[in-house]
Formats: C-alpha cells, structure tokens, sequence
C-alpha cells in the first residue's frame, strides 16, 4: 500500500475561530444548509460528533459532482482541538474511495494571516491506496478546486452573516 501526501492552503478574510466553528464543529448542521444540491444529510452514527472516534455519514443527493454518482462517505473523527483549531479525520468508508483507496487522511489547521484579520487554512491529505494505485495529479487538482470553491462559499456566508460563529 502506497501513500501520496498532498497539503493546500487558503487564504480568507474570516477571523480563525469562525471558519473552524463553520468548517469543523457545525459542519453537519451548516453544510446541507449551504449546499443542498450536493448534500442531503449528515448523521452522527457513532459518538457525539465532537470528540475523536465519532464517526459521520455525509448522504449525498442524486446527480451529484458533475455526473458522478456518489452516495455516501463515512469520516472518523480523529482529532478535534478547539484550542489550537486543528482536526484531524479519515474518510474510512465510501463511494468516493472506489477500488483504488483505502482511507484518506486529512489534517486541518486555521492560523491567524499576518495581517491579523483573517486566517490561512492548511489542508495536508494522505491518500492511502491500495496495492500499487498511484493518484494522478489531475484527480488532486480537481479535488483541490472543489475544496477551495467550498471555503469561498463558507467564507461568503460568514460574510454576509457577521453574527453567526461569533
């Protein structure tokens, strides 16, 4: 089994605190909210959904992601801290893994920009793949873009919404 490691980071005018609330804590309540063409639900199915070992199913609508047909993914919750903002989870389970991968890693971290008003969110994924499968960089690319299309989005609700996340 190899394992490729890739890290993205965005840049936003949102203080880091609130895209972590958003992005982290309540992500099972805000993202079918903000996407509802893309998400249908997402249930806690083991745990509270805000401690390690918690494990979440995000359900997905039909027609989803450019004509792929995804259902679901399950995610365990690895590592949550509120204090340094930093999570960590596994997608363990689910359409988006196909053959070719076993789980997908993801660090996360919301850090203070230098100009003191927003904040920098670090992404560093680990693709664990099964047997000799090697990722293509078009496949990260795509993923990388949909990533950032999701934090614009987040980061114009915070926007437009000054007291939610507060």
């Amino acid at each position: 089994m190899g394992v490729s490691t890739f890290t993205q980071e965005y840049k936003c005018p949102i203080a880091p605190p609130r895209m972590f609330k958003a992005l982290v804590v309540d992500s099972n309540n805000l993202f079918p909210k903000l996407f509802p063409q893309i998400i249908k639900s997402v249930n806690v199915i083991q745990g509270d959904g805000g401690a390690a070992g918690s494990i979440e199913q995000v359900n997905f609508t039909e027609g989803n992601f450019s004509g792929t047909q995804f259902k679901y993914v399950k995610h365990r919750i690895d590592e949550i801290d509120e204090k340094n903002l930093v999570c960590k989870y596994t997608m363990i389970e689910g359409d988006a893994l196909g053959d070719k991968l076993e789980s997908i890693v993801y660090e996360v971290k919301f850090e203070a920009d230098s100009d003191g008003g927003g904040c920098i969110c670090k992404m560093t994924s680990h693709y664990h793949m099964v047997g000799e499968f090697e990722i293509r960089k078009e496949e990260i690319e795509a993923g990388k873009d949909k990533v950032a299309g999701i934090y614009k989005i987040v980061e114009n609700y915070l926007l437009d919404n000054p007291q939610v996340y507060a």
